[in-house]
C-alpha cells in the first residue's frame, strides 16, 4: 500500500526527493542568506534581561512596573503625559512612596508589525504567545496615551468611570485583553483537601473560593499547556495548617517540604517551571503564613507571582510582581446578608472598631479609643446583645486596624455595607491598587495618627462623606464573591491582577520550531 502523503499520492518516492523536496531545501537555504529576517519578539538585548535557563536560552525581561519607580522610566500618569528616558530598573518603594501607576519600557510594537507572505516566520509556542501579549501590551499602553479623546469602550455589563480608577479606559481595555486573551493552566497534580481544595467558610474564604471557581472556570482555564500564559500551583496553605500542621509546635517545615516536594514533582513532568525558573507560575494564599511557606522554594518567593492577603512589603511582598489578595470573611452562601446598609443620615456613630488585642497596631488604638467616646466606638469586645454587622451599618465610617498581619477582612466588610473603611496599618498594600484609587473611597490614617482619628473624620466635610459613600457602593461589584463568577467581580478583579504581573515579564526561547 503506498504510504506517501495524500498530495504526494500517484508519484513514487524517488520522484518525489529529487523533485519536490530538494528544491524545497534549497530555495529555504537561499532565502535565509538573501532575505534579513527581524528577531524572534524579545531577543534584543536589554539590561531589564537576565537568564532564566540553565543553557541560557530562556530570557524574562521586566517590561512593566506596577509602581512608579523612579521619574526617569517611561511613565504614564492619569493625565496621559509621558517621558521618554530609559535607565535601568531600581527597586519598588513601599506603598507610602507612590502611588501604584503602570508604567512601560520603550514601545515594542515593532514586533508586531506583520511581515510580507514570503518572510513570514515560523515561531515557536512560546513566542507566539509573546506576540498575543505584546500586541495587549501595545494596546492597553494606546489607551493610556488616548487622554483627549475618550469614548468609552462598549461593553453590555460594565463600562468603568470615574474616579474610582486611576484610569478607567485603560483599565477597561486592560480588562477586556485579558478576557480576549488570557489562559491559565492549573496544574492537575495533587489530591484534596491539601491540593485543588481550600476553605470556603471562613476568614480565608478567598483562598478556598479562588481555588474552587478556578477549578470549575471554563473560559481561562485550559487544558493545553501549551497555550497557558501563566500556571497556578493549587495548593492551599489554610488546608495545610489544618491537615499537616502540628498545633502550637510554630513549625511550619511540613508544610514548607510538601510545598517542595508539589514543585519537585510539576518540575519534573513538565518543562514550564524550569523554562521561566517560576515567572509565570503563581500561588494564592489568605493565610498569615502563606508568604514564610512560599520561602520553601527561592525561585518560588523570588521570581513566582505570589497572591497574598498578607501583602506587607516588610515581609518581602514585591508590588511589581505580586499580588494583594483582599480578605474576606465569608460564612454563608447568601451573600445577600453581608450587603447592604442605610444612607448617611442614618448613621449615627461617626467611627466603630471591635476586634481583638493583638499585633503591634490595635493596642494602640485600644489604648487611645477603648470606650472613650460615644463618637468613636472602640471594643475589644462588644457589650451582650449588640450586632457587629448593625452596628457597622450605623457607622459613618469603620476602623479597620491591622491585627496580627496587616490585612483584614473589616476592609471588605465596611464596603459591602456601606460604611466608609479607614485603614489604618504600616507597609500594606491594598487590594486591586494598581486599578481602584483607594483614596476616592476610603481614609488612610497612619499608625502615628491614632490619637487624632476623630479629629481627622470630623475634618471630612459632610459633602465629601457622601461622595466616599456613593463611591463605596461602586466599587462593591469588584469586592463581591459570586458562584459561579461574573465578570469585574473579586474573582475577576483577582485574575486581572495576575493579568498585569504577566505582562510584566518577557520570555522567550531563540529558536524556531521544527
Amino acid at each position: 500500500m503506498d504510504s506517501s502523503p495524500p498530495c504526494f499520492r500517484g508519484y513514487g518516492t524517488r520522484f518525489v526527493l529529487p523533485c519536490v523536496l530538494v528544491p524545497l531545501v534549497l530555495v529555504s537555504c537561499c532565502s535565509s542568506l538573501l532575505i534579513p529576517t527581524a528577531p524572534p519578539p524579545g531577543s534584543l538585548p536589554s539590561p531589564f534581561s537576565l537568564p532564566l535557563h540553565g543553557g541560557g536560552d530562556a530570557h524574562r525581561e521586566r517590561i512593566w512596573s506596577l509602581r512608579e519607580v523612579s521619574e526617569h522610566r517611561f511613565s504614564l500618569d492619569r493625565s496621559g503625559h509621558t517621558s521618554d528616558v530609559y535607565v535601568p530598573p531600581v527597586a519598588a518603594p513601599s506603598p507610602a512612596q507612590g502611588s501604584a501607576i503602570l508604567l512601560f519600557e520603550h514601545n515594542t510594537t515593532e514586533d508586531l508589525i506583520p511581515l510580507p507572505r514570503g518572510r513570514r516566520k515560523r515561531y515557536t509556542k512560546l513566542q507566539r504567545l509573546e506576540l498575543g501579549l505584546g500586541g495587549a501590551r501595545a494596546a492597553i499602553k494606546k489607551a493610556f496615551r488616548n487622554a483627549g479623546n475618550r469614548t468609552a469602550l462598549p461593553d453590555k455589563d460594565y463600562v468603568p468611570q470615574g474616579p474610582l480608577y486611576r484610569n478607567a479606559y485603560a483599565f477597561h481595555r486592560s480588562y477586556l485583553e485579558m478576557e480576549r486573551l488570557f489562559k491559565v493552566y492549573v496544574y492537575e497534580e495533587g489530591e484534596p483537601p491539601l491540593f485543588h481544595d481550600g476553605p470556603c467558610r471562613s476568614i480565608y474564604s478567598s483562598e478556598g473560593r479562588f481555588i474552587n471557581s478556578m477549578e470549575m472556570d471554563s473560559w481561562y482555564r485550559t487544558r493545553n499547556p501549551d497555550l497557558a500564559h501563566v500556571f497556578f500551583l493549587p495548593f492551599s496553605v489554610a488546608k495545610m495548617v489544618k491537615f499537616i500542621y502540628k498545633p502550637e509546635s510554630f513549625d511550619i517545615s511540613p508544610i514548607k517540604k510538601t510545598i517542595a516536594d508539589y514543585i519537585d514533582v510539576v518540575a519534573e513532568r513538565y518543562p514550564y517551571w524550569n523554562r521561566s525558573l517560576g515567572a509565570d507560575h503563581f500561588m494564592l494564599s489568605c493565610h498569615d503564613w502563606g508568604p514564610h511557606s512560599s520561602k520553601a522554594v527561592p525561585n518560588l518567593y523570588g521570581n513566582s507571582i505570589r497572591v497574598l492577603c498578607n501583602a506587607n512589603t516588610s515581609e518581602g511582598f514585591d508590588p511589581s510582581k505580586d499580588v494583594s489578595l483582599p480578605e474576606i470573611n465569608i460564612k454563608t452562601d447568601v451573600m445577600a446578608d453581608m450587603m447592604g446598609g442605610p444612607s448617611a443620615s442614618h448613621r449615627p456613630i461617626l467611627a466603630f472598631f471591635a476586634g481583638g488585642d493583638h499585633g503591634p497596631v490595635r493596642p494602640l488604638l485600644l489604648e487611645a479609643w477603648k470606650d472613650k467616646d460615644p463618637d468613636v466606638q472602640v471594643h475589644e469586645y462588644l457589650p451582650k446583645g449588640v450586632s457587629y454587622y448593625d452596628t457597622m451599618r450605623k457607622s459613618k465610617y469603620c476602623l479597620c486596624p491591622s491585627g496580627y498581619e496587616v490585612a483584614s477582612p473589616r476592609i471588605v466588610e465596611a464596603i459591602y455595607l456601606g460604611c466608609v473603611p479607614v485603614t489604618i496599618n504600616d507597609h500594606y498594600v491594598l487590594p486591586f491598587n494598581d486599578v481602584l484609587d483607594w483614596k476616592a473611597f476610603s481614609v488612610q490614617v497612619s499608625v502615628e495618627d491614632i490619637p487624632n482619628i476623630k479629629k481627622i473624620l470630623m475634618g471630612i466635610s459632610p459633602t465629601q462623606y457622601i461622595r466616599l459613600q456613593r463611591r463605596g457602593a461602586m466599587v462593591q461589584r469588584h469586592f463581591v464573591v459570586n458562584s459561579p463568577p461574573r465578570r469585574f467581580d473579586v474573582f475577576h478583579m483577582i485574575l486581572h491582577s495576575i493579568w498585569l504581573r504577566r505582562l510584566n515579564i518577557r520570555m522567550h526561547r531563540p529558536q524556531v520550531s521544527d
